[in-house]
């Protein structure tokens, strides 16, 4: 090898080098739902390529978008001004890797492993059991998922993989308010829970609560013996104006008869 050479091989081993140092892949994580839309959050604002599994899907060269693949025409968007590419009526077989290939300045290509789940169903919540101490609560769904009841941010129960979970609220939470939430890694539903409709409003009787009690029976107790004071003096009026005469009238006559049978004889 001539010494004129040596040189040469070192630049072009040098600029390999820089180059390598500046291709990197970055793996991350996405996930969508039937039916729904997908942002790859990684722009392409000149020049580049998306490849799903390894094969080139869609080209952007002098900002225009050119689609490889016909099962993508009308479903996969790239934006001008933001340089992001969009897949719309997400499917099942959508789920897998996809790179994005810039090939403005820095080289880079970054990897997108997408999870399409099915649409979260919605929770549906009934009672099950109510009494004086506690109220039972049933949330359902129509297919498995994971379900969690909540009250504020605290966990009260949960199931990674149910279609119903049940939950007993006690008599010092009938007036709280609580929430079922179904959800898989895509998305959540939630649904608002008042224990207090839910329940029977337990809170809001007085029965249950010793103070409104006593005040209650504060209240009745007096009326009660109103009502009874009158009626007995009532019926003492009607006894004495109605019945005592007659059988004064009576015993009058009943003397009367013995003299006149008297005088006869």
């Amino acid at each position: 090898m001539s010494p004129a050479m040596e040189p040469r091989r070192t630049i072009i081993f040098l600029f390999l080098v820089i180059r390598l140092s500046e291709t990197e892949e970055v793996k991350k994580n996405l996930t969508g739902t039937v039916g729904g839309n997908i942002t790859i959050p990684d722009p392409v604002v000149e020049r580049g390529f998306l490849l799903y599994k390894g094969k080139n899907i869609a080209l952007v060269n002098k900002r225009e978008l050119d689609i490889l693949e016909d099962i993508y025409m009308n479903r996969l968007h790239w934006d001008q001004t933001t340089g992001l590419f969009t897949l719309t009526g997400l499917k099942k077989n959508d789920s897998g890797v996809y790179y994005v290939d810039s090939k403005k300045g820095r080289t880079s290509t970054t990897s997108y492993d997408l999870l399409v789940f099915d649409p979260v169903p919605s929770p549906a919540v009934k009672k099950q059991n109510v009494s004086s101490e506690s109220c039972s609560l049933l949330c359902s769904v129509a297919e498995e998922t994971t379900l969690s009841w909540y009250k504020d941010e605290e966990i009260l129960n949960q199931s990674s993989s149910a279609v119903s979970l049940l939950l007993s609220v006690q008599e010092q939470d009938f007036s709280s308010s609580l929430r079922c939430v179904a959800s898989n890694p895509a998305e959540k539903k939630t649904l608002p829970v008042d224990v207090t409709t839910f329940c029977g409003g337990k809170k809001s009787r007085g029965s249950d609560n010793p103070d409104q009690r006593h005040h209650l029976m504060t209240i009745v107790i007096p009326v009660v013996a109103g009502v009874v004071v009158l009626v007995g003096l009532a019926a003492w009026f009607i006894r004495s104006k109605y019945l005592n005469p007659k059988k004064t009238t009576s015993q009058a006559q009943g003397s009367g008869g013995q003299r006149f049978r008297r005088a006869v004889y």
